[in-house]
């Protein structure tokens, strides 16, 4: 490998490196003033063809980077003794901003103890107050926890620090008849629900405890059998549970709710102001007057209805969660919509900031929920996950959440499609137009579903589309295009992927020039080795240079139709009833040539691999043409020149026509070879020949 000199000054220091050749010209390209990205990159992408070649240039970069990483930690090296006398400085520095730190606050405690003893008295009182609540507080939360962890069996968590808010017996009933299921007991503190079991004994055996923040409580109606019923949503599932009375049920309802809330309360108790207490306003007459002249039950009942706003939006919260626990995701989604649109006009009632941010959560549920049920949606059959997955999908996108939705429906996608596939390998099918057809339904459906006014999904279809490629390529690798496959299985492996691949660009997907780059490397290496193994069968056989006698006519017939659908006609070379006036390798050598051009023709259609392809037709033509017949042997030398001139008159350029009409592509090299053949041959020296006759028919 050749290796140069670089020198570079980094940090007032002076550092040679060992850079490969290839890598001093990357260096100063990086090092030029007028170095742009945007201009390496394009003319790195012009440069390149497919994958394999970027990941090359990026492992060259990657070196440069770590060389260069490399010379600054030998600069940080060299100046180490910098750093330590830097680094005293600064705690130097610190000790000193410290001292003024105590300073400062120690004159901010004079300062407030000077503040502190105007308002000394009533201080005192509110705080000796609030000690005792507090006290109070701690004293009962005390009591509770001991009780929890001497009453329920089989409790482990720690109840330290909370508060205590409710306790009660319930039953939980079947959701499907409402039929009573076991006996329960809830102990519910500000962050958590203890649900344990009542047993026969009376005592109670811990079940689960669930975050009050992440249950949801709905309100059930009073029905014909069951009566005081709430439905909670936990992340186990639906759970309805019975109280004994109606003011049991809703003072469950109100401590849930407390609880839910319950951070948002003790922020708003900690940053709200102390109360004042009410001024007196002055009381005019006129006022007097008309307030007489309203009775009590309408002022009471105008106030209520500014207040409290309209009664839709007071109950849509319940109604959205049930609808959301009956799978009616449409109900829920227009309901939500409809409170968005209300709050968006009016907030002035009462209530309105909860109500919004109950929605806002509602909202996120509902999300969650159909992301939950879009994933899913896996199916063998792809055409059933996407028809499953309409619903779903339309209702995301309705809601404004394109972008989850698009990525969970590439995953469903991507294993239905990776089912299918290794289920067709498992039954010997077809494999390249089962995938491009499923990936022209997923680009169809994804079309249709998200438009063009959501660039992003549609970025995230091609970025799904390329990783499939990626995947199907290496299938192919691994099961088809493996290491001694023969050229006629390789041709016909691209054939089958190119026709349907072509088809998507119908509906605007072109990933031709993208799946020839991830192939490419691997094509030119079986085509290579197939042309080396070729090449060692050219000669072995021992010709006796003579005319091929194909002993009946129905062997003539049958070789000069098959001859005849390769292209080329031999019956001006027959003579006699059975002879051809060719020796029997040259024969065997143009019906296998003939197959060949046809293959590589194929393969050739792709501009990277024609170089190969016709490389591997030349090497052949040339090792037949060269070969010569045994020294020992008495061969007629015009029928060897008869031989050659037929493969360079006749072959050849039969040959190249084939090559041309299939690949679309003027074979320059095998057209330099023909010309080369011409210069070199000279005429046969004529000589009278027997005509060979049989009777065997």
């Amino acid at each position: 490998m050749i290796v140069e000199q670089l020198i570079l000054k980094v940090g007032g220091h002076l550092f040679l490196c060992l850079y490969p050749a290839n890598m001093t010209d990357i260096i100063k390209e990086f090092d030029n003033p007028n170095f742009s990205v945007e201009k390496y990159t394009k003319q790195l992408v012009k440069e390149c063809v497919g994958g394999a070649d970027l990941q090359k240039k990026k492992k060259e970069i990657q070196v440069y980077s770590d060389k260069t990483s490399s010379t600054l930690k030998k600069s940080v090296y060299a100046n180490y003794m910098q750093f330590i006398e830097t680094a005293k400085e600064i705690s130097n520095l610190e000790s000193e901003m410290t001292q003024l730190s105590l300073l400062l606050h120690d004159q901010h405690n004079i300062l407030s103890s000077l503040t502190d003893e105007k308002n000394g008295v009533t201080i005192k009182s509110n705080e000796s107050a609030d000690r005792e609540g507090q006290t109070q507080e701690e004293v009962e939360n005390m009591h509770a926890t001991r009780a929890v962890k001497e009453m329920v069996h089989g409790y482990e968590g720690n109840l330290e620090g909370k508060t205590f808010l409710n306790e009660g017996a319930l039953t939980e009933l079947d959701s499907n008849d409402y039929r009573p299921i076991q006996r329960v007991f809830f102990l519910l503190f500000n962050d958590v629900l203890i649900v344990c079991k009542v047993k026969h004994d009376k005592r109670l055996e811990f079940l689960v405890e669930y975050d009050p923040k992440k249950i949801a409580v709905i309100n059930i109606k009073d029905l014909d059998g069951v009566k005081n019923a709430i439905n909670i949503i936990t992340p186990d599932g639906s759970k309805i549970f019975q109280s004994i009375t109606a003011a049991g049920k809703a003072e469950w309802i109100e401590q849930l709710e407390v609880a839910f809330r319950w951070d948002q309360q003790q922020k708003k108790a900690k940053k709200g102001p102390a109360p004042q207490p009410p001024k007196a306003k002055p009381i005019n007459a006129s006022t007097s007057e008309k307030s007489l002249d309203i009775s009590p039950t309408e002022s009471t009942a105008h106030k209520v209805e500014e207040q409290m706003g309209p009664e839709w939006i007071q109950s849509a919260t319940d109604e959205i969660q049930t609808f959301i626990a009956q799978r009616h995701f449409e109900e829920a989604e227009a309901l939500i919509k409809r409170c968005q649109e209300f709050l968006g006009q009016d907030k002035t009632f009462k209530n309105s900031a909860e109500i919004e941010d109950k929605i806002k959560q509602l909202e996120k549920q509902l999300t969650d929920v159909l992301l939950q049920e879009l994933s899913k949606c896996h199916a063998r059959n792809l055409q059933v996950a996407l028809r499953s997955s309409r619903r779903s999908l339309q209702i995301l996108v309705d809601m404004g959440k394109a972008r989850q939705a698009c990525g969970t429906l590439l995953k469903v996608c991507s294993i239905a499609l990776r089912t299918s596939q290794r289920e067709a390998r498992k039954n010997n099918a077809e494999i390249s137009e089962l995938f491009f057809c499923d990936l022209a339904q997923v680009a169809s459906a994804f079309l249709l579903s998200f438009d063009a006014r959501q660039p992003a999904c549609v970025s995230a279809l091609v970025v799904w589309c390329n990783a499939e490629l990626q995947y199907f390529a290496g299938q192919l690798k691994k099961h088809y295009l493996t290491k001694g496959s023969h050229l006629e299985a390789i041709a016909k492996c691209m054939e089958g992927v190119r026709k349907p691949c072509a088809k998507l660009t119908e509906i605007g997907l072109d990933l031709q020039y993208h799946l020839e780059g991830l192939l490419r490397a691997d094509l030119e290496e079986l085509i290579n080795e197939s042309r080396i193994r070729l090449l060692e069968t050219i000669g072995r056989t021992e010709d006796p240079w003579q005319p091929f006698n194909l002993q009946t006519k129905s062997n003539l017939k049958r070789l000069l139709m098959e001859l005849d659908n390769l292209g080329i006609d031999m019956r001006p070379h027959t003579t006699g009833d059975t002879w051809v006036n060719l020796t029997q390798s040259t024969l065997n050598f143009t019906r296998h040539y003939l197959q060949l051009t046809n293959h590589c023709a194929y393969l050739s259609k792709s501009e990277a691999l024609s170089k190969s392809c016709q490389c591997l037709l030349k090497d052949l033509i040339t090792a037949q043409y060269s070969v010569k017949p045994d020294p020992n042997l008495s061969v007629d030398p015009n029928f060897v020149i008869k031989n050659k001139q037929y493969l360079s008159d006749e072959l050849l350029p039969i040959a190249i026509s084939n090559f041309r009409r299939i690949s679309g592509i003027n074979p320059e090299i095998i057209r330099n070879v023909d010309i080369m053949h011409k210069q070199q041959q000279a005429a046969p020296i004529p000589k009278k020949r027997s005509v060979y006759q049989t009777d065997v028919f």
